[in-house]
């Protein structure tokens, strides 16, 4: 299995498993990805996603053997029938991702982390736009969420440069939501994908939805976008629960509607 599968308390984690190949991704992988995401989206009692790599990689990008190989997928389809899918349905889900990026992040699979909601990542971790040491441009994402997170400069010239972002310096520069103790990584992502399990999905999948929306708005259509969200937001379940039990002061149950 080039993608392993786990579901418990709400969370699926979502493992890359190629290790030996530093999780780089062909195509098996990315059709795999792209079923496994869409399976976590229709299944109810799923509240929070987790995306890592088995081994000492997160995914070091594009297998290059397959890339090169004459009787494989041309570039085109790799971005836009493997990569492109993948990144889609990231945004869309209106679910919490985090990117648990336990080792080396490069060229797509670097892309595919920054595409999540939460990224956190292994103090040991590296970060590489590492397109540019064979004369492509950065894909899946790259060249729209890294400039909106660290800005044109910063962004661009990571790209040319290729240079490696360790995890601490990606946490300083707002790349990345936090660098955690590799001895204490698990336990976090853990227990971060346990809290967020737990807490109003629906809001959650409406607030992401804003966000989203807030990179193309200008501030009139993103005020009235907050209105209609605000509004459905209010209909819910998780609302009612939450503001009784702030007002009994006890502790909430969401159900994540």
């Amino acid at each position: 299995m080039v993608l392993n599968i786990s579901k418990s308390g709400g969370v699926a984690t979502l493992t890359f498993n190629r290790p030996d190949k530093f999780n780089s991704f062909n195509q098996e992988l990315a059709f795999a990805t792209q079923k496994a995401l869409d399976d976590c989206e229709s299944d109810e009692a799923i509240r929070a996603i987790v995306i890592r790599g088995e081994g000492k990689a997160f995914c070091a990008g594009q297998d290059l053997a397959e890339a090169t190989d004459p009787n494989g997928p041309p570039l085109q389809s790799i971005v836009g029938k493997h990569y492109n899918p993948i990144i889609e349905r990231i945004q869309k889900i209106e679910k919490p991702i985090i990117a648990a990026v336990n080792g080396v992040a490069a060229g797509a699979g670097a892309n595919i982390a920054l595409a999540c909601d939460i990224v956190v990542a292994t103090e040991s971790a590296k970060f590489i736009q590492a397109f540019s040491a064979i004369g492509l441009i950065p894909d899946s994402g790259g060249t729209y969420f890294l400039p909106r997170l660290v800005g044109r400069q910063k962004a661009l010239s990571l790209m040319l440069t290729g240079d490696r972002v360790g995890a601490k310096e990606a946490e300083s520069m707002n790349m990345i939501y936090k660098a955690v103790a590799d001895d204490e990584f698990d336990e976090f992502v853990s227990g971060l994908a346990g809290k967020l399990a737990k807490m109003p999905t629906k809001g959650f999948g409406l607030t992401k939805r804003a966000v989203n929306a807030s990179m193309n708005n200008d501030l009139s259509e993103q005020l009235r976008l907050e209105e209609e969200l605000q509004t459905e937001a209010g209909q819910t379940h998780d609302f009612k629960e939450g503001t009784a039990a702030f007002l009994e002061k006890r502790k909430p149950s969401f159900k994540g509607h």
